[in-house]
């Protein structure tokens, strides 16, 4: 029909994602201009620089976003499943049958069309075909995977208990990161920080913890300049954290670590945080470019080999320009990218041209919970200043505090971290179910 609105699919619910949908929901969904879809596999929504916390279980129930409620404050729909396809002749994605729990399917395959399509899915854990990876490791790409470790977490610390106190086990629970970029660093200060938490509460039964990272290249969180990476190894070793520099893991069994020079490392837990690609499923997605870890090829707008596709966040390989390679995958540059999407698309359905997105790095941080916080700023007038304690904690916070302006507005944003501050003095720091 002439009339029907534009229909502008984004998929994927991530930081990307979502703020895109608010955005665009408020500008042209609100006035009816376009019809806003957002297509996610799961029901609610953490910003992913935060699902450390979630694996640990000290981050507040508060912090989920629930999609629904979300798309109906914002003026944009909802879809729950899983995209599995994309027929571009005909201008629609393919999305998977949804299971229950005893596998039986209660909603069928569907498909959705599209005028504008926006990919946002985000990226997964790159095993780099390891051998016992998969099988054997966490991952908490996902705020279900970083649900999953948190509950195993607990679980394995209450057997390891029980086994202290029969006298059954005398050795240490060993928890093994394999990756030291900000996702494992800031895991394993997490963590530390729960084993304190445990024997502050009186978990029955002396527990002893050995938390290793095991890291293939020779430097800790290479996105931070070296004297901040030193000083971010030195904090860690304070905590009592073993650091395995220089060592690339070559298999995973179910109670070991294996690396290339023929040491061998207990682990009762295990987590893979060692690098990202895009999901299997969006290689050579209907013809669409990508490059060797899955990402789709894009242009100075974020627009694909297709111009009704863009793609953003993790899941973009969009050239840096003046800098070699590509846009980091970090959640500043998805937060950038949304915005510039969202001019486009609100350009296009004018007439107009596309917005050249320009990535302005704001520098590097990463957090060692409540020890420390270490990173590097970056502007045009001060160039590159390196940045700790009170300072970098304070901008930390920040980056997350722009993410939810972004999807609730400040008013809303205030009242959450009010509130959260409340719920903080009277609820337990860790969650233990």
């Amino acid at each position: 029909m002439a009339n029907e609105l534009h229909k502008i699919v984004i998929v994927g619910g991530g930081a990307a994602g979502l703020e895109l949908a608010t955005e665009l929901g408020h500008k042209l969904g609100k006035a009816g201009k376009a019809e806003i879809t957002l297509l996610d596999a799961s029901s609610t929504h953490i910003w992913k620089p935060l699902l450390h916390e979630v694996a640990s279980g000290t981050l507040a129930e508060a912090e989920e976003i629930e999609y629904l409620a979300q798309a109906h404050s914002n003026h944009f729909r909802f879809l729950f499943g899983k995209m599995e396809g994309l027929n571009r002749e005909n201008k629609e994605i393919i999305v998977s049958s949804i299971t229950n729990k005893k596998g039986e399917e209660i909603i069928p395959q569907r498909r959705f069309k599209y005028d504008t399509l926006v990919m946002a899915v985000g990226s997964v854990s790159n095993t780099f075909g390891i051998k016992g990876v998969d099988k054997y490791c966490r991952f908490i790409d996902t705020t279900k995977e970083a649900f999953r470790f948190q509950k195993q977490l607990v679980e394995t610390y209450y057997i390891q208990s029980y086994a202290n106190q029969s006298q059954q086990r005398d050795k240490p629970l060993s928890i093994v990161i394999i990756g030291a970029g900000a996702t494992g660093v800031e895991l394993s200060a997490e963590l530390h920080e729960v084993t304190k938490l445990l024997a502050t509460y009186g978990l029955e039964g002396s527990i002893d913890v050995n938390i290793t990272i095991i890291e293939a290249a020779t430097q800790l969180l290479p996105a931070l300049p070296p004297r901040l990476s030193q000083a971010t190894q030195e904090q860690l070793i304070k905590l009592g954290i073993q650091l395995k520099l220089g060592r690339k893991v070559t298999e995973v069994t179910e109670t070991e670590v294996h690396t290339y020079d023929g040491e061998v490392f207990d682990a009762d837990l295990k987590v893979w945080a060692a690098g990202i690609k895009a999901p299997d499923w969006m290689k050579n997605l209907d013809g669409l470019e990508s490059n060797h870890i899955n990402q789709l090829v894009v242009d100075q707008t974020l627009q694909t080999s297709d111009p009704n596709i863009f793609a953003i966040g993790d899941c973009a390989a969009c050239a840096w320009v003046g800098h070699g390679g590509n846009v980091p995958p970090r959640a500043q540059s998805a937060h950038q990218m949304a915005s510039t999407v969202a001019k486009t698309i609100v350009n296009r359905l004018k007439g107009k041209p596309g917005v050249p997105f320009v990535y302005r790095d704001y520098g590097s941080l990463v957090s060692l919970g409540k020890f420390s916080t270490v990173g590097s700023l970056m502007g045009s007038l001060m160039g590159t200043v390196s940045v700790g304690g009170f300072i970098a904690y304070a901008v930390y916070l920040s980056l997350y505090k722009m993410h939810q302006v972004a999807i609730h507005g400040y008013f809303r944003t205030a009242m959450l971290t009010l509130s959260n501050l409340f719920r903080r003095s009277t609820h337990a720091k860790m969650k233990m179910h």
